[in-house]
């Protein structure tokens, strides 16, 4: 009986490239230790750190102008379904993400009842649902309409069974296409269409300390670390998560 085998999903077009090595390099060593992993890596570079391994798969991807990158992952990731069905499991990453702890399968992989493995977003594990940034444009794919959903999670690590986590990107790809043949945009892109996803669907919660940024103190065990963006390629950023917290509402 062969050992079962994860695929990682990882973007890194443009300047994001610079990220790559310290994500390689942290889980090789530090995610599912022992686990047959195979790194699927969309990018525009013609070559990259630990591109010559055999479990190292470049898929090019042209850079795109913001929010494209991120809105159009669900369809990247359907452009190699067939490569992605002969694993077991499957994870997205996102680029700026370091494993920071080791994480083991009981950390991550998904109980037998569990659809697909999310994260809970780090800037509102402890805010009520009024607060949360769904889409509420009842027009497009991704709306959750008022009193509906009980957490929010983050776009940067969800996965979980290989044939789940396929079906997950289907359906949201078509929805993203849907919702784009009517110019519409979900106010987050692919984070607004998974929570609309996982709604009303049994998943394996993670908690924020799977997602745990530079510039928050979480009362959560840092996992995995999110790299400080302005170190690597500077600034911000429109869509940093500091952004997204200041238009959910007001800090002092």
């Amino acid at each position: 009986m062969r050992a079962p085998t994860v695929a990682i999903l990882y973007i890194c077009t443009g300047r994001y490239t610079v990220f790559w090595k310290n994500f390689y390099d942290s889980a090789a060593q530090l995610l599912l230790p022992g686990m047959e992993k195979h790194y699927y890596v969309f990018t525009d570079a013609k070559s990259i750190y630990m591109g010559h391994l055999p479990n190292v798969h470049l898929i090019y991807q042209e850079a795109q102008p913001w929010p494209w990158p991120t809105l159009l992952r669900f369809r990247f990731f359907k452009s190699i379904e067939t490569q992605l069905q002969q694993h077991d499991y499957i994870y997205f990453f996102n680029a700026n993400t370091r494993i920071y702890k080791t994480i083991t399968a009981n950390d991550i992989l998904p109980a037998p009842d569990e659809e697909l493995v999310v994260t809970q977003h780090p800037g509102f594990w402890d805010k009520t649902p009024e607060l949360f940034t769904y889409e509420r444009n009842p027009v497009s794919e991704a709306y959750i309409p008022a009193g509906e959903g009980e957490v929010y999670v983050a776009g940067g690590l969800n996965g979980g069974r290989a044939a789940s986590f396929i079906n997950f990107v289907t359906k949201c790809s078509a929805q993203v296409d849907k919702d784009l043949q009517q110019n519409i945009i979900a106010t987050w892109h692919d984070e607004s269409h998974l929570n609309k996803y996982i709604l009303h669907r049994k998943v394996k919660l993670l908690h924020p300390g799977f997602l745990y940024p530079h510039e928050m103190d979480l009362p959560f065990e840092k996992m995995i670390h999110l790299e400080y963006k302005k170190d690597f390629i500077g600034g911000y950023g429109k869509y940093s998560l500091w952004h997204k917290l200041k238009k959910a509402w007001p800090f002092k």
